[in-house]
């Protein structure tokens, strides 16, 4: 959260800069050539594929704009230029990844995920799209339960009522495994004193979001705005970042509804 709220802060003065720097196809390849490593002008004639001369006019303006510095007749990128490429190497995957999910995205609602979580779509960078299909019509509901009987701990948020789902965290509790569950409160009467799991609560909004998080697997599902659940996609990752997204909007969830 601050470090995009630092990101969205300083844009404008980023962005002057780096329209200097993409102005010109022959600045961008000494920086990228640079970003990998401090080279001395023969390493960068070699590497960029380009003429002394043209390096030579362009690295001045990159050191007067302070982009890169000159050390033993190498060269080096400063710490501000390679932040620069970084959060545009980062924006760039941040919209390739909503390119990949647009399909998800699209037509679904996203606005009842917390605007912390939002922020930290980021981290969602390496997971990956599960899709039903007309030879495998429940795939991303047996891909659920197949995450749900390898977990040793799970925290869900469950929008509607599926037994299987129910039955095999009630599976996983007589295991004496950790459940933390969150359903609507229109569904909350269903389960009564015999019901195995005890960490349950409750939220008002219908149509929020299915998550489901095990100590291996983070799994987010979402409604289409026609207010039906989409059961033929599925975002999933077991990537670290993905995970700790997952938990923070869980945890944003609950505080969202305590």
């Amino acid at each position: 959260m601050i470090k995009n709220e630092e990101c969205i802060q300083n844009f404008e003065s980023i962005f002057d800069n780096v329209k200097f720097a993409s102005n010109s196809f022959i600045r961008l390849k000494i920086l990228a050539s640079l970003f990998i490593k401090p080279q001395n002008m023969k390493e960068l004639t070699e590497s960029t594929h380009l003429s002394y001369s043209s390096i030579s006019s362009n690295m001045h303006e990159l050191e007067l704009k302070g982009f890169l510095y000159r050390e033993n007749n190498r060269y080096y990128l400063s710490n501000s230029s390679k932040v620069r490429i970084e959060n545009i190497m980062e924006f760039n995957r941040i919209i390739t990844l909503l390119n990949e999910f647009f399909n998800i995205l699209d037509g679904h609602v996203v606005d009842m995920i917390p605007n912390e979580s939002v922020v930290e779509f980021y981290l969602l960078g390496k997971a990956n799209l599960i899709e039903s299909s007309g030879v495998d019509a429940y795939r991303t509901y047996n891909f659920i339960n197949k995450c749900l009987a390898m977990a040793e701990n799970v925290k869900c948020v469950l929008p509607f009522y599926y037994e299987p789902f129910f039955n095999s965290l009630e599976e996983l509790a007589l295991k004496n495994k950790d459940v933390e569950l969150f359903v609507p409160e229109s569904i909350l009467g269903r389960f009564d004193e015999t019901f195995k799991i005890k960490n349950i609560s409750s939220f008002k909004e219908d149509n929020v979001f299915l998550l489901i998080i095990t100590n291996q697997v983070m799994i987010l599902g979402l409604f289409m705005e026609n207010g039906y659940f989409d059961q033929n996609r599925l975002i999933t990752s077991k990537n670290e970042d993905s995970l700790i997204w997952a938990n923070n909007l869980f945890e944003n969830f609950k505080k969202l509804n305590k």
